[in-house]
């Protein structure tokens, strides 16, 4: 007998449960590859991923290209063996390789650009900035602690060679210009060229043009030159 006859409605398999790192999932999928089991738990795809089996035998890796059978009659748990610890600002994070850059802390705890970031280090000594392109190694002794503090507001930027005083975050072309010259003449046979180094990543070197703004970094450089088109 045909099911879609006589108004017969087929039944769906129920959802197959399964445990990776200790969080229950659910799927209508009777195999999953490696890769979708990291996927669906958040995992990079670099990271070794386990299948726990009973004593006396040995874990199973799954490699991403590998294909699991979860309608086994027992749940099946995943875990990953190497993971490591950390907190920003007192919030929990988990990292699955040995070392993570600063650009990665600032993206996992959402750490806006005007917030520096640093290592909280014991107390009676100088906390350690982190800047973006710092490497970290999580897999020292003890958990890492990372804090954020506001960006000061003072800074000494190094225009044409010389220091100058500047008390805001970031700093138009004009501005820059104002620095260098005293003033910033608008003439459109008036030309100016604006270039930076040693300023924020990921573009820590580049060329300002008109109505631009740069973050500003203590000790940044800055070189301004005016040409006369007329």
């Amino acid at each position: 007998m045909n099911n879609f006859e006589e108004g017969v409605i087929p039944q769906k398999n129920p959802g197959l449960k399964l445990v990776i790192e200790g969080k229950q999932y659910e799927t209508f999928e009777q195999y999953l590859t490696g890769a979708q089991l990291k996927e669906l738990a958040g995992i990079p795809l670099t990271t070794e991923l386990f299948l726990s089996i009973a004593r006396p035998y040995k874990d199973e890796l799954i490699e991403n290209d590998k294909s699991v059978n979860l309608a086994r009659p027992e749940t099946e748990y995943f875990f990953v063996k190497k993971k490591l610890h950390f907190s920003i600002d007192g919030k929990p994070f988990v990292w699955y390789k040995q070392y993570i850059r600063g650009i990665q802390i600032r993206e996992l705890g959402n750490i806006p650009p005007e917030v520096d970031i640093f290592l909280d280090i014991k107390e009676g000594w100088e906390d350690d900035l982190i800047t973006e392109d710092e490497i970290v190694d999580l897999a020292r002794p003890g958990k890492e602690k990372f804090i954020t503090k506001p960006v000061p507001v003072k800074f000494t930027v190094i225009v044409n060679a010389q220091e100058k005083g500047w008390d805001k975050p970031t700093i138009s072309f004009e501005q820059v210009i104002k620095l260098a010259f005293g003033a910033y003449d608008p003439n459109p046979n008036k030309g100016y060229t604006v270039n930076y180094f040693r300023g924020h990543e990921p573009k820590p070197e580049g060329t300002m043009v008109k109505n631009s703004v740069v973050r500003v970094k203590n000790k940044m450089v800055f070189n301004v030159t005016a040409t006369d088109k007329s």
